[in-house]
């Protein structure tokens, strides 16, 4: 019997990097071509980068410029393909920080509707405007698509939002509970399906399967977003959030990839970002090799449609 077509996929890269760091997650695109990014996706369309003016979100101009750009293209990239009666190519987002996921689920709810989000990362990222002491977007961008802050934001980002229900996203591997303790933000399992740490690893391919089959339920098309803090820091020590004692812990890379393909082998994904690798941390390029490995294993369990 035949096996299903792998899914047409665009790379873009997006030089962002939410603290303005230079080149911090910014550098991460260029790292990756050149630890062979382009050689483990050969049937990969890779696109030009996405590049934002000289500064980060806490530069508000660099981050409505990001949202701005990366809406446009995930939008372009669902909207083309080939497969005869499928529509869309599968964006695969490398680079910058979880505030793409404000240009990328917007882009998808317009694209086919009711939106959905399977959320791996160590932190929750609920934090409103109103308690941010920081401004940092990434570590707001949930309560934003959620619609449990935005009345202050810009009137660009403000127009796209709230773009989830509190029944199309699913969280896993959430272990913040001490920093969000330290800066007083109080959690939001109650509100919205969440796994811990402790319960992501006691059974990480049905939870994830259980994940993914409820966003199918519940949303017309998902989005797989994965911040590289969700691993341990002796996993992966190139972004600060790994190696924080606020956030002890984390999963393996063999973990991490149980993960994510029995969630996309269940099917309805369309579309991944990957994100906080922070190039200033890894000068040997180890890490974006390692990487490079993953994304090949994301890309070849995604499918079209």
């Amino acid at each position: 019997m035949a096996s299903d077509p792998v899914a047409e996929i665009d790379l873009v890269g997006v030089r962002f990097d939410g603290m303005g760091r230079s080149p911090g997650q910014a550098g991460a695109p260029q790292a990756l071509r050149a630890a062979g990014l382009e050689t483990a996706l050969p049937t990969a369309e890779l696109t030009s980068d996405v590049i934002l003016p000289p500064a980060g979100f806490i530069n508000e101009p660099a981050l409505l410029a990001m949202i701005d750009t990366v809406y446009s293209r995930v939008g372009h990239s669902l909207r083309t393909g080939r497969f005869p009666l499928r529509t869309g190519r599968f964006p695969l987002l490398y680079g910058a920080d979880c505030a793409v996921l404000l240009a990328a689920i917007p882009a998808l709810r317009d694209t086919t509707g009711r939106a959905g989000l399977l959320f791996v990362d160590a932190h929750e990222d609920a934090t409103t405007m109103e308690q941010s002491d920081t401004g940092e977007a990434a570590s707001m961008e949930i309560a934003l698509l959620l619609g449990l802050t935005g009345t202050y934001a810009p009137e660009p980002l403000r127009s796209r939002i709230p773009a989830l229900d509190r029944d199309t996203i699913v969280m896993l591997g959430q272990r913040d509970h001490l920093y969000r303790r330290q800066i007083g933000v109080p959690t939001v399992a109650g509100q919205v399906p969440l796994h811990s740490l402790e319960e992501l690893r006691g059974d990480p391919a049905g939870i994830a399967t259980d994940a993914a089959e409820y966003l199918v339920r519940h949303a017309h098309g998902w989005w797989l977003h994965i911040d590289l803090d969700v691993l341990a820091g002796s996993e992966f020590p190139a972004c600060d959030a790994a190696t924080d004692p606020a956030t002890p812990g984390g999963l393996t890379w063999t973990e991490l990839v149980t993960v994510t393909t029995a969630a996309l082998r269940t099917g309805g994904c369309r579309g991944c970002s990957i994100g906080v690798y922070n190039t200033d941390l890894d000068p040997g390029g180890h890490a974006a090799t390692r990487i490079v490995a993953f994304v090949a294993d994301v890309a070849a369990h995604a499918r079209p449609g």
